[in-house]
């Protein structure tokens, strides 16, 4: 895990200079992932929240803490139990906590551009069997990564004045009609109304939404929706 921990390049991870501190991310992550008891792994907390992944007293979350999600989740799975306690409140922290206006993105597999709290919850849903496995805790963060939804048109169809996309979808799609982000070779444009077409079937990923006012060519296969609320958080 150490290793893992070296081999990211905190310094090159931006973040806004007044608040993030790369050393602490760095250091904090090797020191909770070798806590021994709830005094060393709330030193390493106090590290990695005082402007290693997030500034708590700004309420503020950097791109490092998309980087460092995995890891932490590496931590609660293998470290102490205060280690785990303290490693699951980070990211819940860092998954509530608002950017810096100049910092709100990351480069993940769906998008270059995809906003911080997305790329978290994606991180957790990765981790579903470790997370259901922790009790509550587990499961509330996972409640609250499917805030964080993401649709992958596969196909779409017009439909009268709109579009019935085809794809699939991770996360809750809430009721009624939402505005989304559009996401597709990097470039990123806003939907204005987009809602679910059919209800979803329990347990499938298959989903179609309609997108209201646009045509199929306006939403080729492959681009991706991410909630837009979650590109207009902002500090």
């Amino acid at each position: 895990m150490l290793d893992a921990i070296d081999a990211v390049d905190w310094g090159a991870i931006p973040g806004h200079p007044d608040w993030y501190e790369p050393a602490r991310a760095a250091r904090g992550l090797r020191a909770l992932a070798d806590a021994a008891n709830m005094v060393e792994a709330a030193q390493a907390g106090s590290l990695l929240g005082g402007g290693g992944i997030v500034h708590g007293h700004s309420a503020a979350v950097f791109p490092a803490a998309a980087v460092a999600t995995p890891l932490l989740l590496d931590i609660a799975q293998q470290g102490h139990p205060a280690a785990r306690d303290t490693a699951l409140g980070l990211v819940d922290e860092a998954l509530s906590s608002y950017p810096h206006a100049e910092y709100t993105r990351v480069t993940t597999p769906y998008g270059t551009a995809v906003p911080i709290c997305c790329a978290i919850a994606d991180q957790l849903r990765a981790r579903t069997a470790l997370l259901a496995g922790l009790g509550e805790r587990g499961r509330l963060l996972l409640a609250d990564a499917a805030e964080h939804w993401r649709f992958e048109i596969r196909e779409c169809v017009a439909d009268g004045n709109d579009t019935a996309a085809f794809g699939t979808r991770v996360g809750r799609f809430p009721g009624g009609v939402h505005a989304a982000e559009l996401h597709l070779g990097g470039e990123v444009a806003v939907l204005d109304e987009v809602a679910l077409e059919y209800p979803s079937v329990e347990g499938s990923v298959e989903a179609c939404l309609r997108v209201r006012g646009r045509r199929p060519g306006e939403l080729p296969p492959g681009a991706v929706l991410f909630p837009a609320v979650c590109g207009e958080r902002v500090h």
